[in-house]
This record gives structure tokens, sequence and C-alpha cells, in this order.
């Protein structure tokens, strides 16, 4: 029949341009490391996931959540947010499946297509995808080069953006832009910022005050790093109240289930679990950075970025694999050269493991270049 398209051409007209190559990167999972190396147990620091399970408060009340799974959960997770106010006073909240699911949320209510987007880079990777998919453009600005973010550079770039995304304690680099330099920011932009702050319980510095004096701030959260809930997907953010009425019409229905929710409850519940881990985290990170050989960037967060010149960061994550150890490279970052790598903190055994095996690849290879 005249003009059907064959099979094996559908794609090429039917999807868009902004999905045909990229996407997220992955990092490679521990069971492909195990298989390749013959290894039965791998030190898994590349997804600065918590390597503890969640708090026995978290998982009994996910597992009795699900009793009533028959049943769809509060569209507007009512008790989850009134948890959330509870535990952090009386700001205006949203959720989300992961902050990703906050990020795409707040794109779909603000950004038509050709709308300015701009992102402070290099950092993650997702707010670029997700302003793609709505047709934003988008306007990338290079950090500086010890990775802070300067304010008047943010300004001119931001223009008439209807969102910017700033990530602190950044990722990749463990950076924390200061109070100070976001609040410049607030007063120098029309729209809206979206601070994430997915690694903010490992340091000490608050950005909350700026939410009662600036309405164009969003501050996400996550479940998923300090809480230790990465597989139940929980993001939420602290909104100014006008952007409550347009989420709520812009989400997706029933988007966050109610064991994901209630664990969440269970979580924030029992801080103190929390807590141990934080003080783990902070005690090992300064360990790590200290004792790896190589130079390390200053970090607010569970990980560390090492610059491990005159290896490349794929070249080490190789080597390390192979050691039974699984870190990121930062190759995949925009902006940021190849020589670098991502470390989550680990397990005590996992650290140790770490430090171990890159202080013997430097030592073996010791004036080799890469």
């Amino acid at each position: 029949m005249a003009g059907r398209v064959t099979r094996g051409k559908r794609d090429a007209l039917l999807v868009r341009d902004c999905f045909r190559a990229g996407g997220y990167v992955f990092a490679k999972k521990a069971g492909e490391i195990a298989q390749e190396n013959g290894i039965s147990r791998i030190a898994r620091l590349a997804s600065n996931e918590n390597p503890y399970p969640p708090s026995p408060n978290a998982v009994r009340q996910g597992c009795d959540a699900l009793r009533e799974a028959n049943r769809y959960p509060d569209e507007c997770m009512e008790q989850l947010l009134r948890c959330l106010r509870e535990t952090y006073g009386s700001y205006h909240f949203v959720s989300g499946v992961g902050m990703d699911g906050v990020i795409e949320t707040l794109i779909r209510i603000l950004v038509n297509p050709g709308d300015g987007v701009a992102i402070a880079t290099p950092t993650f990777s997702f707010y670029g995808l997700a302003a793609r998919a709505q047709s934003a453009e988008i306007r990338p600005l290079q950090r500086d080069e010890d990775y802070s973010v300067d304010p008047g550079i943010f300004i001119d770039a931001a223009g008439d953006a209807k969102i910017s995304f700033l990530c602190s304690p950044n990722n990749p680099t463990g950076t924390v832009t200061p109070p100070e330099i976001i609040e410049e920011i607030l007063a120098g932009i029309e729209g809206i910022l979206f601070l994430d702050n997915a690694y903010i319980e490992f340091c000490d510095t608050d950005y909350l005050p700026l939410m009662n004096r600036h309405d164009n701030l969003v501050i996400g959260r996550t479940m998923s790093k300090a809480y230790a809930l990465a597989g139940a997907r929980v993001g939420y953010a602290f909104v100014p109240a006008w952007i409550v009425p347009f989420y709520q019409r812009a989400s997706t229905p029933f988007t966050l289930n109610s064991a994901s929710a209630q664990a969440a409850i269970g979580a924030l519940k029992d801080r103190e679990f929390m807590n141990r881990y934080v003080t783990h985290v902070r005690t090992w990170r300064e360990r790590v950075a200290r004792e790896c050989g190589f130079p390390v960037t200053p970090s607010g967060a569970n990980f560390i970025m090492v610059d491990v010149a005159p290896w490349t960061g794929d070249a080490m994550v190789r080597e390390l694999a192979k050691r039974g150890i699984l870190v990121r490279s930062c190759a995949s970052f925009p902006g940021l050269p190849d020589h670098y790598i991502r470390v989550s903190i680990g397990a005590e055994w996992e650290n140790e493991l770490f430090l171990k095996e890159i202080q013997a690849i430097r030592e073996a290879n010791s004036g080799l270049s890469q």
C-alpha cells in the first residue's frame, strides 16, 4: 500500500530527535563485574548508595502498607507531607518518584518548547535530559576551576530562563555552594532556582532560611541517600506556596506508591538511625580523601571525586573492577576532564579495600602514563 511505513523505519519517523542518542549513563552493575572477573564480593562504590539497609522502622511501615496495596494511594501523599512538616517545620512540600519525578513535574509546569533552562555544570545529567524532553533550550554554564559558582555568570546565563538548576553539594564534585551565593542568585533572576540538596545531610550548610525570603526557590531532597531508601524512589521538595496547586494539576496521578511513602515516614521518624550513617560517612570521607594517594576535591557529600591522572577515569574504573571494586568514571559528565573518578563512601570493608587497591595501583604504576 502506497506510503506505508516499513517495519524497520518506523522509529526514524516517530521517535523524537532528543531521544535518538544519549540518555542517562548508569554505572556498571556489580553482577557484571563479578562475572567478568570471577569475584564473588564486589565493593559497590559507584552509585552514591547507602551501603546499609534502611531503618527497621522504615521496613516495618513499608511492609505494613503492602496489606492495603489493593487500594490506590492518597494522590496528594498528605500523610507523608504532614510528616515532612513535623520534621522540618511549616514549609510547603511536594513529592514524587525520586527527585527525578519532582524535576520532571516542575519542568512540565514551567517550560514551553524553546524556553531557556540554565544548568551549572559539570553536574547531574538528568536536569538536561528532562529539559530536552520538554523541548527546552539548554543553557549550560561552566563552574570555576575549583567548581564553585560565580553568581554573576549564573545570573547572566539564567537570563529569562523559566527554571535553573544548581546542585549543592554538587554531583559529581561534592562542592558546597555557600547560602550567600544562592541568595545573590535568587535576587538576580526572575525564574525558579531548583537547588538540588540530595546530599545535604552530609554537610553543615542550611539553605532552608532562604525559603522564607524568596518565592522563586525550590529545594529538592531525596530519601535515597542518607535514609537508605534508594530502591523505594521517594523524592520531595520544599516549594513556595504558589507552586502547590499547579504541581498537583501537572503530576501524573498516583505516582508515589503507598509502601514507599510509608517507608519514608518510618525513616523520617528514626533520624537517629540516619545520623549514625552520616557520622560514618564524614569519618570515612576524611580518611579516604587523605589516604587514597591522589588529589581529591573537597566534598560535602557521601562521595569524593578523585583526580587519577595520569590515568583516565575509564582506565582506573577498569583496573579497580579487576580487583573487585566498582567506582564511577566521570567521563560522562560534560565539562570535566577525563581523569576523574567518583567514589562513594561505603561500608568499612569496602572503604578499606578501595584504599588498599588504589594505593597498590598507584605504587605499581608510579611514573607511568596511561
